[in-house]
């Protein structure tokens, strides 16, 4: 069984888009009182492209792509959009990180069927994405995740990470929410980190450097 989800912009991304775009159209427009003053109608030309062209790449930014979430029994799928940092062990988890560069979809999605058992915010610092203690020190949100009967057993985590573009984590879920694999679950506003934490028992099949895909790629089964 597939569904499709339509092709929208996330609600996250209007604050950005709409007085950005209508201050830059205003400014053109306003423009034309200064024509006979050539530095600043030129300069509220520039500006105004400038606040335009920002909202824009927010459009292409809050993106919310159609897809069809891959379906499969004991499959883990993808809680986000980037690229493979690394995957390590950590007491008796597997942990994938991934980096999510801005021109990457930023929602992320429930990488299993499950119950959601704990959300937790910790404050933080905002070092890169590629630091070695940005999972540790930087500002993230922890959605706990415990896995749906046979197919999906123990706990898993999806570590929303803030980074030195990024400043805020947004969680769309609660604890006692029921998800289905796929279902969307929260976003980071412009580049970031999400790692997943999931039991050891299964085999991972994707490798530091692959480009994974929310709700599309598998990164771990039975």
């Amino acid at each position: 069984m597939i569904w499709k989800v339509k092709m929208k912009i996330l609600k996250e991304g209007f604050p950005y888009i709409l007085p950005s775009f209508f201050a830059g159209v205003i400014l053109i427009i306003g423009s034309i009182i200064f024509i006979t003053f050539k530095p600043v109608y030129l300069s509220c030309i520039a500006l105004g492209s400038i606040l335009i062209i920002f909202a824009v790449f927010c459009v292409f930014f809050f993106r919310d792509p159609a897809i069809s979430i891959t379906q499969g029994e004991g499959l883990i799928l993808s809680p986000c959009n980037g690229t493979v940092m690394e995957i390590i062990k950590d007491g008796g988890k597997t942990v994938i990180r991934t980096f999510l560069s801005v021109f990457n979809v930023h929602l992320q999605r429930s990488p299993v069927s499950g119950k959601v058992i704990d959300v937790n915010h910790k404050d933080g610092k905002f070092l890169p994405a590629w630091d070695s203690n940005a999972h540790i020190e930087n500002e993230q949100n922890l959605i706990t995740i415990e896995g749906k009967g046979d197919e999906f057993p123990g706990i898993y985590i999806v570590q929303q990470i803030a980074g030195l573009v990024a400043r805020r984590c947004v969680t769309w879920v609660k604890t006692g929410d029921v998800l289905k694999a796929g279902d969307k679950i929260g976003m980071i506003k412009f580049s970031s980190q999400i790692d997943l934490h999931l039991p050891d028992s299964f085999n991972i099949s994707v490798k530091p450097g692959d480009k994974i895909r929310a709700g599309i790629t598998v990164v771990a089964g039975k």
